[in-house]
């Protein structure tokens, strides 16, 4: 089972040391924005680098990226950390840390172009924040390799993927606030970025 994680904080650090930054730069993130108005805050979020569809910030390509290291409230941020923390590490491991790092901003970037595009066509103003996308980039590719590397994952770690992107999928409708356009543009984007590393730029562990 791929997505128990067995290892101390320092093995983690270790083996895993891209997700340990990702991490450490959303807590950074979150205590900064704490500090300045509070995390929930739409004025703060936009002065951080928040993606917006708004013509002032419009744009601003930049907040593509900042907006996945900021999170609105306790909750979301300790949602995001805990699938970063137990579902990541494998994708780490299996690509390496630089194009785990490709897949993971790859994915978050394409999934907030998908959502503004959506929010654009439906005629509407949005603020969105968060890992999200990114998230979903790395089940987008969990997802490849249950479908296409089948040898890679064990039959329990392809069932708890499935369900896990069952209830992904109805969190995303069911809940309010959701910005679900950006959880199935990381997911597709995720999916098909891996599909292109390991054809393009193939991980040393899957050359043997």
């Amino acid at each position: 089972m791929i997505f128990i994680r067995y290892e101390n904080w320092k093995s983690y650090l270790k083996y895993f040391p891209l997700t340990s930054l990702l991490l450490i730069a959303n807590v950074i993130m979150f205590i900064v924005l704490s500090f300045n108005g509070g995390s929930t805050n739409s004025l703060v979020l936009l002065k951080f680098g928040a993606l917006t569809n708004y013509e002032l910030f419009a744009q601003d390509w930049w907040r593509y990226v900042t907006s996945i290291f900021l999170h609105a409230g306790f909750g979301h941020l300790l949602f995001n950390s805990f699938a970063l923390i137990v579902f990541a590490p494998p994708m780490e491991r299996l690509l390496g840390s630089l194009r785990y790092g490709v897949l993971y901003l790859g994915g978050g970037v394409l999934g907030n172009l998908l959502a503004v595009a959506w929010y654009n066509s439906a005629g509407e103003i949005t603020v969105s924040v968060g890992a999200s996308g990114a998230i979903y980039a790395v089940y987008g590719a969990f997802l490849y390799v249950a479908l296409f590397q089948r040898t890679l994952m064990d039959e329990t770690s392809r069932k708890t993927l499935y369900t896990l992107l069952l209830f992904g999928i109805i969190f995303s409708f069911a809940a309010s606030g959701i910005n679900w356009m950006a959880h199935f543009g990381g997911l597709i984007g995720g999916f098909f970025i891996y599909g292109l590393i390991i054809r393009l730029w193939k991980p040393r562990i899957l050359r043997k």
